[in-house]
């Protein structure tokens, strides 16, 4: 087993954070940013396809767009926390002018207003995260 395949093997042990945002670019930023720290990523397009994937494997975080097709923001959280209450932390992505009102409608643990600085993001998962989750190391 090459270093690499040993690595996304200790990595692919812990839960992931998932990463619900219909928009491939700013998804494959916060996918490749968070795996170079270590985490374990999971993504999905839409509230629906989120829901899914938290019932396949429990996130350990949750990084929510607030505008996607199918199933928005809203709606995912609602159902979300009527079916895990709020064991599992959502930080709202979003791109109206006060993120921090957006995470609050929610009960959001966080908040990265578009655009965000990837030293943002940093922080703002190792403020919810704080031992490095189970996915980093």
């Amino acid at each position: 087993m090459t270093t690499s395949e040993q690595t996304h093997a200790v990595e692919a042990a812990g839960r992931p954070i998932l990463v619900a945002d219909d928009d491939p670019e700013m998804v494959s930023i916060i996918v490749e940013a968070l795996s170079h720290k270590g985490y374990r990523v999971a993504t999905a397009r839409h509230g629906k396809e989120a829901l899914a994937r938290v019932e396949e494997e429990r996130p350990q975080l949750i990084l929510l767009d607030m505008t996607m097709p199918v199933m928005d923001g809203w709606t995912f959280a609602r159902a979300l926390h009527e079916r895990y209450g709020r064991s599992i932390p959502i930080v709202v992505i979003t791109a109206v002018e006060d993120s921090k009102l957006r995470a609050d409608e929610l009960g959001a643990e966080g908040e990265l207003g578009k655009p965000f600085s990837l030293q943002h993001l940093y922080d703002v998962v190792a403020d919810i995260l704080p031992n490095g989750g189970d996915g980093a190391p």
